[in-house]
């Protein structure tokens, strides 16, 4: 075997310093090292460089913007309107969604007590909260696991378009458990693609007209 060519020499020192060669290869290898200095050169500097594999590692600090991503993952969301960004955007998507089940149920408004619309409102970790009932001029809601709200604060529904800003429905009953009257407005918005949200208001609803608070439940309304 030619020992002289760079290539060779290189590979059969790197062998020999990773613990790769077979014993009867490493015998006539540590032979060629008697009386080759530049070999006993190239393994050295694979010693070196193999030795360094085995310094402990510098520790670095993770930057707060990758600890947030993982956080963000690995933990529920937590219900909440960003600052600069309005809490309905989300549901949008919904409302997309949805829309396509409606256009697919048309025709069925309609049934034995009076039902047109149903909406099974959901929580930020997917738990059902209220039932919602659409008939020609009211909203019968009913609780299933409704958290329970400070006296001084009040639950209002809103109406979500695909296109458009939220729309008031009204206050959701104290225990959750009621009717909600709906104007000649509000009965032509829900005959439409609508996503049903709750937020969390002041007590006697939002002071703006809009959604102040904290997104609790929504889902979209669906025709029956």
């Amino acid at each position: 075997m030619n020992y002289q060519t760079p290539e060779r020499r290189r590979a059969l020192a790197a062998d020999y310093a990773i613990g790769l060669m077979p014993p009867t290869a490493r015998k006539r290898f540590e032979h060629l090292l008697q009386d080759d200095a530049p070999l006993r050169a190239e393994l050295a500097r694979w010693n070196t460089h193999l030795s360094q594999l085995t310094e402990p590692l510098v520790e670095q600090p993770v930057p707060d913007h990758v600890w947030q991503a993982i956080v963000a993952r690995i933990e529920p969301q937590t219900l909440h309107v960003p600052a600069r960004r309005p809490f309905w955007s989300w549901v949008r998507l919904s409302a997309l969604a949805c829309s396509l089940l409606i256009a697919l149920t048309v025709g069925l408004l309609y049934n034995r007590d009076s039902v047109q619309y149903k909406a099974t409102l959901l929580s930020g970790t997917a738990q059902p909260g209220l039932s919602i009932e659409a008939h020609s001029d009211y909203l019968k809601v009913r609780p299933l696991e409704l958290a329970a709200v400070d006296g001084g604060r009040s639950l209002e529904l809103w109406a979500i378009p695909v296109e458009g800003k939220p729309v008031s429905l009204g206050l959701i009953p104290r225990d959750g458990d009621g009717r909600i009257v709906l104007s000649q407005s509000q009965q032509q918005l829900i005959r439409i693609p609508v996503v049903l949200a709750v937020s969390l208001e002041p007590q006697g609803g939002s002071p703006t007209g809009q959604p102040t608070g904290p997104v609790l439940y929504q889902g979209p309304l669906a025709s029956l």
